[in-house]
């Protein structure tokens, strides 16, 4: 069946708008699981791309969101725009730390904080990072519809978190996005970790996006990037930490670390989520990112070439996440064979709905597609063998009747 559409348009953005009857915008199904670790029940908040339907087998890469009561929505926002052509459709998991935040995100035990007793249990990053490990993402595998490609995004405490994860369990994702984070925290003791894991480990295809707030010092406005790390006082501590595992990192490539680092000088600590997970995603995924696009809508390019640009494709994104994966989505494949029947190049109108159907084997509407082709040619047994497979697959009526149709014309 034909879909009408532009390719220019689903390269660069694909933007999906569900209909409401009582909202405008509501992301998040909730859900919880009870954990043995943690000895408590945890929150979570799910949110499964627009195109996931109950009966599919289509699996996502994954992001586990912290603080998610209040970030997801600014994920989901960022995912909703940029999903298709800059990042992969993902599934969004919001995990709530509104109870027990200090006590879960922060990485060490203290006692006094900045000359002042510090009574708030703390410390316990350990059994947080357990909980995750061992009952948070086996929960979220078991029930919804998600890859082993995980992306961990932290903000403040949680960007702490982010980088303790990193640091300890770098296998559990493969991507970072440390907003903000506290690393002054018990006297920066995890730089002193950070020097050196990042001195001798490897962390080729991992990626870390890091940012830093704009407010450097409280107090005194005269301080800026460019001198932030000649001042010693409590006030800066947090800036200059924050610099300093960006110099690390920096100064030892030998990790193959992907590391972004980014400063948003006019942005507060309570206002940089919303541009870091922006920046942060995109920059992990530009990998991602359709490539040859000019080539694609160029009508001159030959087949032999488009077949190469979609094999290139395909064995680039399956380096990235370790599994195999369509390099297009089905509707972009089959939109492109219908382009080119009308503009009467027939051999790439196969092509594509050829692509389609080694890619979404069990996609009626690929095989349907693939009749149009022989139907356009006036090749009528072929036209009728498509429109079979298809039914067989769908069983739905539009195909028994076309089918049926054909059968009385010969």
């Amino acid at each position: 069946m034909r879909t009408v559409s532009l390719i220019i348009i689903y390269l660069l953005f694909q933007q999906t708008v569900s209909s409401q009857t009582e909202y405008v915008y509501q992301v998040g199904q909730k859900d919880s699981l009870y954990s043995n670790v943690l000895n408590e029940s945890r929150e979570i908040y799910i949110q499964v791309p627009e195109s996931y339907t109950s009966d599919s087998e289509e699996t996502y890469p994954v992001i586990f969101i912290l603080d998610g009561r209040v970030l997801l929505p600014t994920v989901v926002n960022v995912h909703d725009y940029y999903s298709g052509g800059f990042m992969p459709e993902m599934v969004i998991v919001g995990v709530s730390n509104a109870e027990n935040r200090t006590r879960d995100l922060t990485t060490s035990k203290i006692t006094s904080r900045r000359g002042m007793p510090y009574n708030e249990e703390n410390g316990v990053a350990d059994n947080f990072l357990e909980f995750i490990e061992t009952e948070l993402i086996p929960y979220v595998e078991g029930k919804y519809p998600v890859t082993n490609y995980r992306t961990l995004i932290g903000h403040s405490y949680a960007g702490l978190f982010t980088i303790y994860t990193l640091l300890n369990k770098p296998e559990l994702f493969a991507n970072y996005i440390s907003i903000d984070p506290s690393l002054d925290w018990d006297n920066q003791k995890l730089l002193k970790q950070a020097e050196y894991v990042f001195l001798k480990n490897n962390y080729k295809g991992k990626g870390l996006f890091m940012s830093l707030g704009g407010q450097l010092h409280m107090q005194n406005s005269a301080i800026t990037i460019d001198n932030v790390m000649q001042d010693t006082s409590e006030y800066t501590l947090f800036a200059r930490s924050n610099i300093i595992l960006s110099n690390i990192i920096e100064e030892n490539p030998k990790s193959e670390l992907f590391f972004k680092w980014q400063f948003y000088p006019n942005d507060l600590h309570g206002t940089i989520p919303q541009p870091s997970i922006k920046d942060g995603l995109l920059s992990l995924f530009t990998w991602f990112q359709m490539e040859n696009t000019d080539k694609i809508n160029n009508p001159e390019t030959s087949t032999e070439e488009l077949i190469n640009i979609i094999s290139f494709r395909e064995h680039k994104l399956r380096h990235h996440f370790g599994y195999y994966v369509a390099p297009y989505p089905e509707q972009l494949l089959i939109m492109s064979g219908y382009m080119n029947i009308d503009m009467e190049q027939l051999d790439k109108s196969k092509m594509y709905f050829e692509q389609a159907i080694k890619y979404y084997p069990k996609s009626a509407n690929a095989y349907d597609s693939m009749a149009d082709y022989y139907e356009a040619i006036n090749d009528y047994e072929n036209t009728l063998k498509y429109v079979a497979l298809a039914y067989k697959i769908s069983g739905k009526d539009y195909h028994k009747e076309r089918l049926e149709t054909l059968k009385a014309r010969n």
